[in-house]
This record gives structure tokens, C-alpha cells and sequence, in this order.
């Protein structure tokens, strides 16, 4: 059964306002915030909207924050039945795109992000001013964590995930090194959420869509993104890197290298997957600045 999920005592890390669309009768929650330039922000798996709290914060003075989370994700509605796949989650940012007029948008993408931030962006190119990269992909890759691999095996991940919420903890564990961060509050906050099984379904969705192999329904459309990365060349690149990541490592820094030679690179020594919890202090002033140097 579906559990109700309370953020009660977070107003004071997480101070926004909820709005929610209609889509097909499921709530898809996003925030708000600020007058602007658009600053899109598109969360992954397992975290949700809260993941950005201190970039929204930091930005809505100047610019316009929204930042949706995904279906089955943070305080979006969590059916069982329904389609958790790349193309789904790329539909429902276009549809909240077309809800709320936006345009020049700045896409800033983590994790799953950058896949569904990047579909996005192929379908409207034309709506996408600047990219933020943090510690994603929008390419095939031939590799994953065997953690993460094996999360995605039968009876394996339905009991890792859904039953022990292993995706969820374990992201607190190894995606972030500076650890003196993760208050209670902190904590409570990310895992919210996913406070039962039914509420992880996502996470498990999102684990067994990974594009290893033609199979899977992501394949083909992240086959799609990565063909058309090199349009978007013509467009400010902003890439900032937890260098110990443990699932998006170097690799894929160099691959988004490869893609936009021309972009801004900040390499974090000592940051990991959760790239924007672990150093945002640094991240907040380097997207000023590439904000203010990229205005036209």
C-alpha cells in the first residue's frame, strides 16, 4: 500500500512552496521559485527536488528554480502500475515545460537527470540556453557498479530495493564524502520519501531501465540523445565533477569532454556522487559566475 509521505520538520532546510500537475489524474510535484531566467533542474535515482535545496535557495533572489520531482519520486504520486521508463519521465518534463511557457531554459542535470534534461532538450533544442552537468550521462556506457548491476537481477532488486531500501541508504553511504553534512534532518529529508516498499517502486524502475543492452526500453532513446549531444556544442557548458563518484566516474567526465571540448570544467577532488550536497558552497559562485559571463 501506498504510504502518505510527511516532510513535517523540514521547512527550515526544505522552506518551499508545492505545486502540483495533473497528468492522466497523478500528481507530479514540482517547485517554483523566483523571478527569471529559467534554472530547470532535474533530480535522479533515489533522490528527489530536496537534493537542490541549496541551489534553489541560493538562486531564487535572481532567477526563476524549477524543479520537478520525477514521477514516483519525492512528493510526486507513487502508482504501482505505471510506465517508469526514460521516455515517461522525458513526457512529463515536456509537459510541465508546455504548462508553464517556459523557455531559455538553463537545464541543470544529475544522475538520471541528464538523460531526461538531454531528452528534453533534442525534442526543443530551441528552448535550451545553457547546460549545468553534474555527475551524469546522456550516453551509453558499457559499465556499471556491480552493485548497481546486481540491483537490477530478478528477486535481487525487488528485496534490496523495495523491502530493505537499500538504493535509498546506501546513496547516504556512498555518494557523499563529506559525511558531517548528513544531519538527522539531512537524512530524514532524502529517505522521506521512501518510506515503503510501494513508495521505492521508482527506484527499482529506474534501476532496471539502466541502458546496458538493446533490451531495455531507455536503450534506444539514450541512443537517440547521444546522437544528437554534439548539437548543442553552440551552447555554454558547465561541467562540475565529484571526482570520487563511485558509479559516474572519470570516464564519463572525459565522454562529456569529448562532447562540449568547449565547456567550463570544475573537477571537486573530494566530492562523490552527490555532487551538489557535498560542495555546494563551491558550485554556488561558479554557476554565478558562468551565468553572468553567458547572459546573451
Amino acid at each position: 500500500m501506498v504510504t502518505e509521505v510527511s516532510i513535517d520538520g523540514l521547512q527550515t532546510i526544505y522552506p518551499f512552496e508545492s505545486h502540483y500537475l495533473d497528468l492522466n489524474g497523478l500528481r507530479y510535484h514540482y517547485l517554483d521559485e523566483g523571478q527569471g531566467e529559467v534554472l530547470l533542474m532535474l533530480h535522479g535515482n533515489p533522490t528527489w527536488s530536496f537534493y537542490y535545496r541549496n541551489l534553489i535557495r541560493a538562486f531564487r533572489s535572481q532567477y526563476r528554480c524549477v524543479v520537478p520531482d520525477h514521477m514516483g519520486c519525492g512528493l510526486s504520486d507513487k502508482p504501482q502500475d505505471y510506465n517508469y521508463t526514460l521516455n515517461q519521465h522525458i513526457d512529463n518534463v515536456e509537459q510541465l515545460v508546455e504548462h508553464l511557457q517556459l523557455d531559455n531554459i538553463t537545464l541543470v542535470l544529475h544522475d538520471w537527470g541528464g538523460a531526461i534534461g538531454m531528452g528534453l532538450a533534442v525534442r526543443h533544442p530551441d528552448k535550451i540556453k545553457r547546460l549545468v552537468v553534474f555527475n551524469t550521462a546522456a550516453f551509453l556506457a558499457d559499465s556499471i557498479p556491480f552493485s548497481i548491476n546486481l540491483c537490477r537481477k530478478p528477486f535481487i532488486g525487488e528485496v534490496a530495493i523495495l523491502q530493505w531500501n537499500l538504493f535509498a541508504r546506501m546513496g547516504l553511504v556512498w555518494a557523499t564524502k563529506q559525511r558531517h553534512r548528513l544531519t538527522a534532518d539531512v537524512r530524514k529529508g532524502y529517505l522521506a520519501p521512501y518510506n515503503s516498499p510501494e513508495n521505492r517502486i521508482a527506484n527499482l524502475r529506474f534501476v532496471q531501465d539502466i541502458p546496458m543492452d538493446p533490451s531495455v526500453p531507455s536503450y534506444s532513446v539514450v541512443e537517440h540523445i547521444e546522437s544528437r549531444l554534439g548539437f548543442f556544442r553552440d551552447r555554454p557548458v558547465l561541467v562540475v565533477w565529484g571526482m570520487k563518484d563511485f558509479c559516474f566516474n572519470e570516464d564519463f567526465l572525459d565522454r562529456w569532454k569529448t562532447y562540449f571540448p568547449d565547456a567550463e570544467i570544475h573537477e571537486v577532488e573530494e566530492a562523490g556522487h552527490y555532487i551538489v550536497e557535498d560542495a555546494y558552497e563551491d558550485i554556488i559562485p561558479w554557476m554565478l559566475n558562468f551565468f553572468k559571463r553567458n547572459e546573451v
